[in-house]
């Protein structure tokens, strides 16, 4: 059975538990970008070679939303990356699009 929608304008964020990561569910936009922002820092401060983000239940990110993205898998040290797992269209193109050389990042599914 499938788990409940999250409200619209919510973000739901929790730990993956088969690997390194975050699954997120809802909105990345300027309501939610706290929550986001914390995610990624947590991300960021693992120790982990790779660690997922499993987005197939996010319904929309905006180019702020991105952006943080970006940022923090530029300021990750060498060897380490961050996974998408199917996340939206519209993320993988706007990375496509601004940040195409970004090695940090591999997009998986979508």
């Amino acid at each position: 059975m499938a788990s409940p929608s999250p409200v619209a304008g919510a973000l739901r964020v929790l730990p993956l538990t088969d690997r390194p990561g975050w699954q997120a569910a809802g909105e990345i936009s300027l309501l939610t970008r706290p929550a986001w922002e914390q995610t990624l820092h947590h991300l960021a401060r693992s120790d982990e070679e790779a660690c997922h983000l499993e987005l197939s239940a996010v319904t929309f990110v905006d180019v702020a939303g991105v952006s943080a993205l970006a940022v923090t898998a530029q300021g990750l040290p060498q060897g380490r990356r961050i996974v998408l797992e199917e996340p939206p269209a519209t993320l993988r193109r706007v990375l496509d699009l601004f940040w195409p050389d970004l090695l940090t990042v591999e997009v998986m599914g979508r």
